[in-house]
């Protein structure tokens, strides 16, 4: 079975490197183009593509997916299969293109949490379990039929980055479990309820991302904890902008005002909310390094 793979981050290197050490047939890989990014902006390659490019695999690198040059080109791979992993829409003529489909890992238990975000969904909605799907691709995004999904829990303490180093691993499984199937003409896909009231999963903004201090501690913790380690959620700290990436909770009583600051000066730093306080563990205030709280409070005084 010949296999078109498209992918770009390190969420989608697990899958590609378990198809790939499972002996299957990878005729291409399309994934973003370079592009500069960091100090200098030196010319950075995707994840994907240094996989790729390590094991000899063919790469296509297309700007614009309707590109009647790349279409060529993906038609000439001559594709029984077209599996997708945290990549981009695609067009029908895309995804519509083998003759076995085209199918897509999610980050979550389908239906809940369509969209471009759903583990910091998950995590900021404080779920105590999400799990992957793969499904095949059709109009409605994250609507296709489900061919298999796995379920794993979300840990009370665990942030989203934690969640997606093990989902990357359990997903990476679900897709080999789903090409196996589907070699052996044994998929057997389920619609999607399109009628129930489920959670969405939608592209997350800065202003998403600010901490409304007056939400009680379970709700402001989740938030944190599920934003972090990006985009980060933030809040305000002598006009500009603090990012906390690791807190703490603490359950108590008090009648500190919302969002009114604590700290020792040498080893805490506390925020108060109802029901309780947010330890800032680590944290990074705009123009500044990242760090935990100690040093941070080196550096900084309350005003």
């Amino acid at each position: 079975m010949r296999i078109v793979f498209m992918g770009t981050p390190d969420f989608a290197v697990a899958s590609l490197d378990i198809l790939v050490q499972n002996g299957y047939n990878i005729v291409g890989v399309i994934t973003a183009p370079d592009k500069p990014a960091g100090r200098g902006n030196q010319i950075q390659q995707s994840a994907v593509k240094k996989y790729a490019v390590a094991h000899n695999l063919r790469v296509l690198q297309p700007e614009k997916l309707k590109a009647p040059s790349f279409l060529e080109e993906l038609k000439d791979l001559n594709a029984d299969l077209q599996i997708v992993v945290a990549f981009r829409m695609l067009p029908e003529l895309v995804w519509n293109m083998p003759p076995r489909g085209t199918f897509n890992l999610h980050g979550s238990l389908l239906p809940a949490y369509r969209g471009a975000a759903p583990i910091n969904w998950a995590v900021m909605n404080g779920e105590t379990k999400t799990g992957v799907t793969t499904f095949f691709l059709q109009h409605e995004i994250d609507t296709g039929s489900i061919i298999h999904q796995a379920t794993m829990p979300i840990g009370p303490d665990e942030n989203t980055g934690d969640v997606h180093d093990r989902m990357m691993v359990l997903g990476a499984k679900t897709v080999l479990q789903t090409v196996k199937e589907i070699a052996q003409g044994k998929v057997k896909a389920t619609p999607q309820d399109m009628t129930g009231d489920y959670p969405h999963a939608p592209k997350i903004f800065r202003d998403d991302c600010k901490i409304d201090w007056d939400q009680p501690l379970d709700k402001v913790y989740n938030h944190i904890r599920g934003l972090s380690p990006y985009p980060a959620a933030w809040t305000e700290l002598d006009g500009k902008t603090l990012k906390i990436y690791q807190a703490k909770k603490e359950s108590a009583s008090h009648t500190h005002t919302n969002g009114s600051i604590d700290t020792d000066g040498k080893t805490y730093l506390k925020f108060a909310v109802s029901g309780g306080y947010i330890y800032a563990e680590e944290l990074q205030l705009e123009g500044k390094k990242r760090l935990a709280v100690r040093d941070f409070l080196l550096g900084w005084r309350k005003s």
